[in-house]
């Protein structure tokens, strides 16, 4: 089972370093004071990095210079443990304080400002691992979750024993306790933005309900928009529309929500003895050499390959 990986910095400039090696670039400035601390302790299992991080007061900038450099868009949400801290993205402003929860997203600019020793769980992780579209998560960067009320006093306690328990994401549970975190902060997020936005926008509502469709769904290869149209009233037309004000397209949503189920069967344990073929037809793909082609340019590995990487993962 891998252990965490801890980093400990003396000073600022091991600190800075760690901050780099440890997320995607960013830009650190020490706040005021000679004695600076810090330590970083981490664990990985599929894409879905956990991190909690104890330090002196510094700000971090993720700047368009920085974001230039990577292609990889990830999403970052930070639960405050203890201190404080602000977030700033998106011409939008949050104060956290111990159990408060906020998501921001790098590929945009953002700063974070502690202002005090602090103690903070980060959780990054692919934008294509969280089932919303990127259009709708954006309304949501660098606003303030509380985790003391509703679906936060679920989802907090969750990630604050993960946290407390990062070893765990390095053994045969690994890949499934990552991303039943990733599903609780997507249910979060969700919730979030039923509350913001269900009587201001008129089609939020209905778009949710097209969603939740299409997950039930996807085992069918009949799944198509008219279909889909169908089963909701409304033309194939406006369902399109209704995709687009979003940033994404029927054909491709379907498609990324089922490749990504495909991915998670093959990276599971519970799933290694049933073939690829078999977990393609599982989530609707009924031609093994198509999913084949479209899994490896979603992923940049074929799906045998990628089971290959976990079996030897787990010896």
């Amino acid at each position: 089972m891998p252990a965490p990986t801890t980093l400990i910095a003396r000073d600022f400039t091991e600190f800075r370093a760690a901050v780099t090696q440890s997320f995607v670039p960013l830009h650190v400035t020490a706040g005021p004071g000679d004695s600076f601390r810090g330590r970083i302790r981490s664990s990985t299992a599929d894409e879905v990095q956990v991190s909690e991080i104890s330090a002196s007061p510094h700000v971090v900038e993720r700047t368009p210079e920085l974001i230039a450099r990577g292609e990889r868009r990830y999403y970052k949400l930070s639960l405050i443990l203890a201190g404080t801290g602000l977030l700033v993205q998106d011409d939008r402003q949050a104060v956290l304080r111990p159990g408060d929860v906020a998501l921001y997203d790098t590929h945009r600019p953002y700063s974070l400002v502690f202002e005090e020793d602090f103690r903070t769980l980060v959780v990054m992780f692919p934008q294509r691992l969280i089932d919303l579209p990127a259009e709708l998560v954006g309304r949501l960067t660098a606003v303030r979750m509380s985790g003391k009320e509703g679906v936060g006093n679920v989802v907090v306690p969750f990630l604050a024993q993960l946290g407390g328990n990062l070893e765990q994401l390095g053994g045969p549970a690994g890949a499934r306790l990552a991303h039943s975190a990733v599903d609780l902060l997507s249910t979060m997020v969700a919730t979030e933005l039923d509350l913001a936005h269900a009587g201001a926008d008129p089609h939020h509502e209905l778009m949710r309900r097209i969603r939740a469709h299409i997950d039930a769904n996807l085992h069918s290869p009949e799944l198509n928009p008219a279909r889909i149209a169908a089963e909701h009233f409304i033309s194939t037309r406006h369902l399109h529309g209704l995709f687009q004000e979003q940033g994404t397209t029927v054909a491709g949503w379907i498609r990324t929500r089922r490749l990504e189920h495909c991915r998670r069967d093959l990276l599971d344990p519970v799933h290694a003895g049933r073939p690829v073929a078999a977990i393609a037809a599982r989530w609707g793909f009924v031609d093994a050499a198509h999913f084949s082609r479209v899994f490896k340019t979603a992923f940049g590995r074929a799906p045998s390959e990628l089971r290959r990487e976990l079996t030897v993962s787990d010896r």
